[in-house]
């Protein structure tokens, strides 16, 4: 089992930039893929980033493609999320999950884990 803890959210400009983080603790962090998703108010939790276990591999929402960045270092056990060019609709409560698929996985029902969620708002 792993327990995920995210920090980073804000509330920041359009424009903006914001990097979250997903500290993992508990079973070796390596044996994960993981990725972010998001859930706005009063709609379902959504795909934004997913990367391989080794980080060499990546995926993105067509939505955040060319402004987001998801990066892991693995002897720190923590995933990454940068957020450029922040626009008010990126507005949500981003969660990093982990999933124990050996591929990148990008639906909600393949990740076996999930953090509480960090608040990013981002105002006009």
């Amino acid at each position: 089992q792993v327990q995920l803890v995210e920090s980073g959210g804000s509330l920041v400009q359009a424009g903006g930039s914001l990097r979250l983080s997903c500290a993992a603790s508990g079973r070796t962090f390596s044996r994960y893929a993981m990725g972010w998703f998001r859930q706005a108010p009063g709609k379902e939790r959504e795909f934004v980033a997913a990367i391989s276990r080794s980080g060499g591999s990546t995926v993105y929402a067509d939505s955040v493609k060319g402004r987001f960045t998801i990066s892991r270092d693995n002897a720190k056990n923590t995933v990454y999320l940068q957020m450029n060019s922040l626009k008010p609709e990126d507005t949500a409560v981003y969660h990093c999950a982990a999933s124990e698929a050996l591929l990148i996985v990008t639906t909600r029902n393949r990740y076996d884990y999930w953090g509480q969620g960090t608040h990013v708002t981002v105002s006009s």
